[in-house]
C-alpha cells in the first residue's frame, strides 16, 4: 500500500522527472534523481531544455517521490535534486530534510546562480556537483545571463567553507573558448582548491567529438596536474518514450 504522504512544503516542489536508479550522478552511492523545473539561465547547449520554463506544468508530484523512496529502502543510498536549477524553488529545503528524515544521503547538482540560497542547503547537504561554466570572461555569452560567473565562484567559494564534499564539473566543447582558455580555467580551478573536476563533453550538432581532437581532458590535466580530471555522462531527463528508443547517453568516446 503505498505511503501516505503529510501535507508539507516539500509538495510544492516542481518536478520536471524522476530517474529511480543512477549509479553516476551521485560519486559513489545510487541513488534516485530528481530533476526540478526551471532555471533562469539559457545556456545553448542545455541538454535538459524542457526543464527551463518554471511556469511549465510539472509532471510528477512530491508524494510520487517520497513512495519511491519508501520502496527503496536498502537499495538505494540517496537522493540527488538536479534540473533546471534545484535552487530556484523555495521547496527544496523542506524536500532535502524529509529525503535525511528517511534515512537517505542527499546530494545537489547546481550552477551555483544563487549563492545565499545555497550557503542555507550546505548543512542539509552530503555532496553537490557545482557547475562552473567556463573562465569567467566567457560567462556571460555561456549563461546569456549579465553577473552569473560572479555568483557561481562566490558559490564555490561557499561550498568549500563548507566541508561539504563537492566537485567541479564543466561541459565544453572548442565553439565555447578553445583549448587555452580550458587550461587557464584548470589553472584558476587548482588556485582555489579545487581537487576533483568533471570535463563533460558537450554534444550538439555543431560540436566536434573530442575522438576527433586533442581530448581536452587530457590537455587540461598534463597543464595542471593538481586537477584529478575525469569523465562522465551529464544528468539527463529521461522520458518513457526516450528510454523506449534506447536513446544513447549525452556523453560518450566513440573512438576510444
Amino acid at each position: 500500500m503505498p505511503a501516505r504522504t503529510s501535507h508539507t512544503a516539500a509538495q510544492a516542489l516542481r518536478i520536471g522527472g524522476i530517474t529511480p536508479l543512477t549509479t553516476i550522478d551521485f560519486p559513489g552511492r545510487l541513488a534516485a534523481v530528481v530533476f526540478c523545473q526551471g532555471c533562469p539561465w539559457r545556456c545553448g547547449y542545455c541538454h535538459n531544455a524542457g526543464l527551463l520554463d518554471a511556469a511549465a506544468p510539472a509532471p510528477h508530484r512530491w508524494s510520487e517521490v517520497e513512495q519511491l523512496l519508501h520502496t527503496r529502502r536498502g537499495l538505494l543510498d540517496g537522493v540527488v535534486f538536479s534540473g533546471g536549477e534545484p535552487t530556484l524553488q523555495a521547496a527544496l529545503p523542506d524536500a532535502l530534510a524529509r529525503v535525511r528524515a528517511l534515512g537517505f544521503a542527499t546530494g545537489l547538482h547546481t550552477a551555483g546562480m544563487y549563492p545565499e540560497r545555497l550557503q542555507a542547503l550546505l548543512p542539509l547537504l552530503d555532496w553537490v556537483g557545482l557547475d562552473i561554466k567556463g573562465p569567467l570572461a566567457h560567462y556571460d555569452a555561456i549563461t546569456r545571463t549579465p553577473g552569473s560567473g560572479d555568483r557561481a565562484w562566490e558559490s564555490l567559494r561557499c561550498v568549500q567553507a563548507s566541508g561539504v564534499n563537492y566537485e567541479c564539473r564543466t561541459t565544453w566543447h572548442a565553439g565555447l573558448f578553445d583549448t587555452a582558455a580550458l587550461r587557464a580555467l584548470a589553472e584558476d580551478l587548482a588556485a582555489q582548491g579545487v581537487r576533483q573536476w568533471v570535463l563533460q563533453e558537450c554534444s550538439t550538432p555543431a560540436s566536434v567529438p573530442w575522438c576527433r581532437t586533442a581530448p581536452p581532458h587530457a590537455v587540461a590535466a598534463a597543464h595542471q596536474p593538481a586537477v584529478r580530471l575525469i569523465s562522465r555522462p551529464r544528468p539527463r531527463r529521461r522520458t518513457p518514450a526516450a528510454l523506449r528508443r534506447r536513446t544513447p547517453p549525452a556523453f560518450s568516446h566513440p573512438c576510444r
